[in-house]
C-alpha cells in the first residue's frame, strides 16, 4: 500500500512539472450561415482569386471592334454585299467586383476609326475622307450610364448575358445607345462580346449613296469583342 502511494505521488509531481494536466479541448468556431456573405463568397468565389473590386484594361492588340453595314452595287445589277470594317484599336477599363457583381461598374471605351479596314481600300478611303471623316474626327467614344441584369454573384468561366447603356460619340454627334453584351471570367482574363445595332443617318454619316454606283443601308452593326487583364 505504502509503495503504490508513493507511486501516485511521483506521478502528480512529474505532471506538475510537465505543465500539469491536459488543456481544454477548444470551442468549435461558429460556422457562417448561408445567407450571409462570407458563405456567399465563399460558394462563388474561386480559390486564389482576389476578391472586391478588380480594374480590367482592354487588351488593344487582342480586342477588336467592327461595324457591318449592307450595301448595294447598282452597276453590277444590284448586287448586295456586307461590307465589315475592323479595327484592333480599342481602349478602356472595367471595375469589376467580384464579391458583389452588381456593383461593377464600367469606364471609357475609345476606338480609334480612324483604323476601320476592309476588304477595300476604296471604301476605307472613302469612309475616312468623306463619310466618316475618321481622318478629322479618329475617336469614337462610349460613356456607359448604366448596367442592366448583373448577376448577384458569379461562377468562374460562366458566361453570363445582361445590357449597358450610355451615351456614344462619333463625329461631333453624342447619342444614347444600349450594348447587348456576354462576358465571362476565367482566371484572370475577363472576355466577352458586346453588340449594338444605330442608324448612320442619325450620326451624320450615312446612308451612304454614290450615284449610279452604290448605296448603302441606314442600319449598321457595331461589335465589341474585348479581352481585359488586371
Amino acid at each position: 500500500m505504502k509503495s503504490t502511494l508513493l507511486i501516485i505521488l511521483l506521478a502528480g509531481l512529474i505532471l506538475s512539472a510537465c505543465g500539469g494536466a491536459p488543456s481544454a479541448t477548444p470551442l468549435p468556431a461558429a460556422t457562417p450561415t448561408a445567407g450571409e456573405p462570407a458563405a456567399t463568397q465563399a460558394a462563388t468565389q474561386p480559390a486564389g482569386q482576389p476578391a472586391g473590386p478588380v480594374t480590367f484594361k482592354i487588351v488593344p492588340g487582342e480586342s477588336r471592334a467592327s461595324y457591318e453595314v449592307g450595301e448595294t452595287f447598282l452597276n453590277q445589277d444590284n448586287r448586295f454585299n456586307l461590307a465589315i470594317g475592323v479595327t484592333s484599336a480599342v481602349n478602356g477599363e472595367i471595375y469589376a467586383d467580384l464579391a458583389n457583381p452588381p456593383a461593377s461598374t464600367l469606364g471609357e471605351i475609345s476606338i480609334d476609326i480612324s483604323q476601320f479596314t476592309s476588304d477595300s481600300s476604296r471604301r476605307d478611303n472613302a469612309i475616312r475622307g468623306d463619310w466618316l471623316e475618321s481622318s478629322r474626327f479618329p475617336m469614337a467614344v462610349f460613356k456607359p450610364t448604366g448596367i442592366e441584369s448583373l448577376p448577384v454573384s458569379y461562377v468562374e468561366g460562366q458566361e453570363y448575358a445582361f445590357r449597358v447603356t450610355g451615351d456614344l460619340t462619333v463625329k461631333e454627334t453624342t447619342l444614347p445607345v444600349t450594348f447587348d453584351v456576354t462576358a465571362a471570367l476565367r482566371g484572370d482574363t475577363l472576355t466577352g462580346k458586346a453588340t449594338t445595332t444605330i442608324l448612320l443617318s442619325q450620326f451624320g454619316v450615312g446612308p451612304i449613296s454614290i450615284l449610279s454606283v452604290l448605296k448603302t443601308e441606314d442600319e449598321a452593326k457595331i461589335t465589341l469583342e474585348f479581352v481585359a487583364r488586371p
